[in-house]
């Protein structure tokens, strides 16, 4: 309970602490997705990506690339571009920017 966490001063240093830790890894993830698509030679301006924050991202694209990437890519997201960026993985990240790349060149 939230309430119980947030009493207690050593529970809370702690919550803030996995907060932070959790933070931090989609910012990670942002700042890969961005470096993946410049080093596949990507010539748009990825920025929007990192400079915004919070879990979900949204990505530029439009719908007809959206429906590309479910098809062909197998990478979902909603209609209107936007990703968890809590679901992308130091692992699947070069992934979903050459599906990405792919979609935008």
């Amino acid at each position: 309970m939230i309430s119980e966490i947030l009493s207690d001063k050593e529970l809370t240093k702690e919550w803030y602490k996995e907060v932070k830790i959790m933070a931090d890894r989609i910012i990670n993830m942002r700042q890969l997705l961005v470096n993946n698509l410049k080093q596949l030679g990507s010539k748009r301006d990825w920025s929007h990506i990192t400079n915004q924050i919070g879990m979900f991202c949204f990505t530029g694209l439009n719908p007809e690339q959206v429906t590309v990437l479910r098809e062909k890519w197998h990478v979902y997201m909603t209609g209107d571009g936007r990703i968890s960026m809590a679901g992308v993985f130091t692992d699947k990240v070069k992934y979903l920017a050459e599906a990405i790349h792919d979609v935008t060149k």
